[in-house]
């Protein structure tokens, strides 16, 4: 026989069997008959010259010949599948779903994680829908109230930002001659936070967004003051792109949640995808306790 002929299907058979000591278990083990199992073995003992079991009563009984051959058999199978299943996990991508609003947040993230982890890869799906669920995907960011099933990644907390370079409002009250930029089309967002001002004024020019990303990428070209979270733009007061001008922000009782598949059902890396991503938001800090905060 030549080595290219080595039976693996035999040998397989033969290491569930000799584990079992028994044909019907093994059988059912390997979801096949118990006189295919008899015949895998059979051919394996044929290509070796000797017999691997002894047939008695009560079931199987290894003969020494075989009791002498299954440690290294079992070793070599063994180190078959861990180099198959690790040759495979670098080709394997985590499916994760994010609704647009969280990219700001997100990217920079993954950008860092494939620099550190390049063997881990995230083939990213972006949404508008704010669906809880995961569908065909191993993760997604959801956003809306926090639910008991996800992770917290952070509770929305919002506070006006504008592009640096325009002139500042030294007081609440002096946003009023500004354009107003509503990540909604309603101004929920800007009233929750004039109310915790304790502030009424009445916002004459307002422009409405379909996204909170939209809304922060026309405040960054200049084209009004808009009401952001403060974790979707601390790379962008970070870089001075943009800045906050008041102190603190408002929770608006919502948040940014991960779902993942359960471990049984979990790809290779999702856990080390997910514990990235929660750390990450630990270690980080707030924008507005930096030089991105003017007034307060």
């Amino acid at each position: 026989m030549t080595r290219s002929s080595l039976p693996l299907n035999a040998i397989h058979a033969f290491l569930v069997t000799a584990r079992h000591e028994n044909l019907t278990h093994a059988a059912s083990e390997l979801c096949i008959t118990q006189g295919a199992v008899s015949r895998k073995i059979a051919a394996l003992e044929s290509w070796l010259g000797f017999a691997l079991f002894d047939r008695h009563a009560r079931g199987l009984r290894l003969t020494p010949q075989g009791a002498a051959l299954l440690p290294e058999l079992r070793q070599g199978f063994e180190l078959m599948l861990s180099a198959t299943e690790k040759a495979s996990r670098t080709h394997i991508s985590i499916r994760l779903k994010a609704p647009t609003c969280a990219m700001r947040w997100l990217v920079p993230r993954l950008v860092s994680l494939e620099k550190a982890r390049p063997e881990l890869h995230v083939a990213l799906t972006t949404t508008l829908d704010h669906v809880s669920q995961l569908d065909n995907f191993d993760a997604a960011i959801v956003y809306g109230k926090p639910q008991p099933e996800a992770m917290l990644l952070f509770e929305e907390s919002v506070t006006p930002v504008m592009a640096t370079g325009l002139p500042l409002p030294a007081r609440v009250e002096d946003v009023a001659g500004m354009t107003f930029l509503h990540p909604t089309n309603d101004t929920r967002d800007w009233q929750l936070w004039l109310d915790a001002q304790q502030v009424a004024l009445t916002m004459k020019r307002n422009q409405h967004f379909a996204t909170m990303d939209l809304a922060i990428s026309a405040a960054i070209q200049g084209f009004g003051i808009t009401m952001a979270d403060i974790n979707l733009v601390e790379n962008d007061i970070a870089s001075g792109r943009l800045v906050a001008p008041f102190a603190g922000g408002v929770k608006t009782g919502a948040a940014y949640s991960l779902l993942q598949r359960p471990s049984a059902e979990a790809p290779p890396f999702l856990a080390d995808l997910v514990a990235w991503l929660c750390q990450s938001q630990k270690v980080t800090h707030s924008p507005l306790s930096t030089a991105g905060l003017v007034n307060g």
